[in-house]
């Protein structure tokens, strides 16, 4: 699939969508005009603070000086309905059941939603009460969450593995009017706590047929069906009455241990970071072309709803989402994750129990492999843009390595040749050479062209990262493959994205350069620059529903956003993230070390270890805890007891017959032994300090999942 030409669309006529058409000639005009111009002064001025914790409160916009360079303030109906406008005929979504695609063009998907929204109204949500949305990426999802803010609700997007009791406590501090459930497992976990949801008034199964008949369940067609009792004026009404710096979306910052703080996200934070977004990377739009996306990450976060739902819309992408099959996949690894025996490794060290690490959202084990329903996605959809996560990456790497290795020696020594070229011209590009040698185009029929098109990737012309920040040596290797990518950084507070990396601005390690009209400051460096960072800019959040003091902790008076997170900016405006200040390690000298780049050089120079974790607060020295790279289960998505092929040819290298992570356990394998030793060595050569040196490591019996707790959403390491 790729663009999509409207005229060979078929122009569907029908009642419904000549009625809309007729809706949006007649308010285009005066909705969006008379409302960007007269709203723009009242949101810059309403609002006496830049953060509130009230649901139907206001805030104060972060407005630039020069009134005419900012960019109107605008609510999500306003852009959902340009685009409608605009590009009606254009493929706008697309969802897979069974073998066949069922999509709808941007005038369907507005209608669509439309029909969600007086549906929403016909059961009876309340202005500005929570629509929960629990399952996996989807039309119905999307159009849920759009219909459920046209209604003048909050859109709730739910981690599927959300435990009931995680479901009830988000229900109740959003007065969750309607759940959203895609199948009977996600159902049931709504009847298990319905009793105490005082505010519950529906629950829609959007996938499965309902197994039983509930007095309060709908299927999604019956759902929809009730939106013929709504009449669209009056749902006109409640979307006039919408302001840009009111409260839309609702995002728990799950996949974290404690209770989830609510934070609140307006219109104007997803409409102006959308904006933003869009201007900061290099995404095409009708006439000249349509990006051509794939959503599969859980669009709970509100980065990933940047990237593949808001960015869409504004400049008319098709997005793709996953078939049913792939339902349990939820696209972060599973493990069941041990540090039991490690205590008795390093007596009188204090380690991360078990339940304090515990997440509040464990996904369910993917029913495949990424190599599996991801990859056959991604090479019948061509996407035109990527995002990816540490642990997609990873496995991409793996497939391309294994490819590498079962092919002959003389194709071996054609990719190494140009996978050379790639990697040194690559980074003579990002210092702003622009001059390719003669034999890259060679190099990229040879070795570039295959490699992207067996990951399914031949047209894709961007590749982003988001969570935590990759090794060096992960973006060395795509690199080298023509496969630049970019390093994507924010917080849920900063509604995703805060800085963004592009083929004008790229640098290895870096997150790259702040969105338009956004500021960042370090505050408290170090002699290295180092210190804490500081965001600003009109995508800060609106505040923590119903506390006051965390948000007042948060966001200070002159409405800058404290992240706690540890960075610095270079010369050129580039941002590096350096760790997070909590994550700090205090020996017992009073040394403060941060763990960040002594496990990213771990991992850079020994490159069989998958995951490093520093300990030792406390303690009188740094101690490390190695994973090893292993294989995935496709059944289980557990780890697997085999090395990946990644890591079983670095045993080769130093001829080593290894294969097994049991072969290496408990220094069985003296070479591989000795050659962690080594890494150590190299890596405590770098050491500013005698503290901040690795004195004892151990290898782990099983890597970091989400499911064992050492990892959180985004696959960064949780530190004790």
């Amino acid at each position: 699939m790729g663009t999509t030409n409207p005229e060979e669309q078929d122009l569907r006529t029908t009642r419904p969508l000549l009625k809309t058409k007729a809706i949006l000639r007649s308010k285009i005009h005066s909705t969006i005009s008379k409302k960007a111009r007269a709203e723009n002064l009242e949101t810059m001025t309403s609002g006496t603070r830049y953060w509130t914790s009230n649901r139907e409160g206001q805030v104060q916009l972060r407005m630039g000086k020069n009134p005419l360079e900012n960019e109107p303030p605008v609510t999500v109906p306003d852009l959902i309905m340009s685009a409608a406008t605009k590009y009606s005929h254009y493929l706008a979504i697309g969802s897979k059941y069974k073998k066949s695609w069922q999509v709808l063009t941007y005038i369907e998907y507005y209608e669509a939603c439309r029909r969600a929204a007086k549906a929403f109204l016909k059961v009876g949500l309340e202005r500005f009460h929570g629509v929960g949305i629990m399952g996996i990426n989807s039309s119905e999802w999307v159009i849920a969450s759009i219909g459920a803010i046209m209604a003048g609700g909050i859109s709730v997007g739910i981690l599927s593995s959300n435990s009931p009791k995680a479901c009830q406590v988000i229900a109740e501090t959003s007065e969750m009017d309607i759940f959203v459930v895609d199948n009977d497992r996600q159902l049931q976990k709504v009847n298990q706590i319905q009793g105490y949801l005082k505010h519950l008034k529906a629950i829609i199964q959007y996938r499965e047929d309902i197994q039983e008949v509930q007095p309060n369940l709908y299927s999604w067609k019956g759902f929809l069906d009730l939106a013929d009792g709504i009449s669209d004026e009056k749902l006109d009404q409640i979307i006039d009455a919408q302001r840009p710096n009111q409260c839309c979306v609702l995002v728990y910052n799950q996949g974290t241990s404690g209770a989830p703080k609510a934070i609140m996200l307006s219109h104007d934070n997803i409409t102006w970071t959308t904006a933003a977004t869009v201007q900061s990377l290099g995404y095409k739009c009708p006439p000249q072309g349509q990006e051509v996306l794939v959503s599969y990450l859980p669009l709970c976060f509100p980065g990933i709803q940047i990237l593949d739902i808001w960015v869409a819309i504004s400049v008319a992408g098709t997005v793709y989402f996953p078939s049913l099959e792939s339902g349990k996949w939820s696209g972060l690894p599973r493990s069941p994750g041990t540090l039991s025996s490690v205590a008795s490794w390093f007596p009188g060290l204090k380690l991360p129990a078990s339940c304090s690490w515990c997440a509040w959202g464990s996904p369910s084990a993917p029913s495949r492999p990424i190599q599996g329903f991801l990859m056959e996605l991604l090479r019948e959809v061509q996407p035109t843009t990527f995002c990816g996560i540490p642990w997609v990456w990873d496995h991409m790497l793996d497939s391309l390595k294994t490819k590498h290795l079962d092919s002959t020696a003389f194709r071996r020594r054609i990719d190494r040749w140009a996978m050379r070229m790639g990697l040194s011209t690559n980074k003579r590009r990002m210092m702003g050479e622009i001059h390719q040698p003669l034999c890259f185009g060679l190099a990229k029929r040879l070795t570039f062209e295959p490699a992207r098109k067996f990951l399914g990737l031949n047209h894709c012309e961007q590749f982003l990262n988001v969570g935590m920040g990759l090794p060096t040596s992960t973006l060395d290797f795509f690199l080298s493959m023509n496969i630049p990518i970019m390093e994507v950084y924010g917080l849920p507070e900063c509604t995703g994205v805060h800085t963004v990396s592009n083929l004008q601005a790229y640098r290895i390690r870096s997150c790259g350069k702040e969105l338009p009209k956004t500021h960042t400051k370090v505050e408290k460096e170090n002699q290295n620059g180092v210190g804490n960072l500081c965001l600003w800019g009109r995508h800060i959040f609106m505040g923590y529903l119903r506390d006051k003091q965390n948000t007042e902790n948060k966001v200070d008076t002159h409405g800058w956003l404290h992240t706690n997170d540890l960075g610095f900016l270079d010369f050129d405006k580039f941002l590096y993230i350096m760790g997070k200040a909590k994550d700090l390690i205090t020996l017992s000298s009073g040394e403060k070390v941060n763990p960040y780049p002594i496990e990213e050089r771990v991992r850079t120079r020994i490159p069989i270890v998958h995951y490093a974790m520093l300990v030792g607060q406390d303690f009188p020295y740094l101690c490390a805890l190695l994973t090893l790279k292993c294989q995935i289960n496709p059944e289980t998505g557990e780890t697997r007891g085999n090395l990946t092929s990644e890591a079983v040819a670095c045993c080769r290298k130093l001829r080593s017959q290894s294969t097994w992570l049991s072969d290496v356990l408990y220094d069985r394998d003296p070479i591989v032994t000795q050659f962690i030793n080594q890494g150590i060595e190299d890596v405590n050569s770098e050491a500013p300090t005698v503290g901040a040196k690795i004195i004892k490591w151990v290898i782990l019996d099983n890597d970091f999942s989400v499911d064992g707790g050492e990892l959180g959403t985004y696959l960064s390491a949780k530190h004790p």
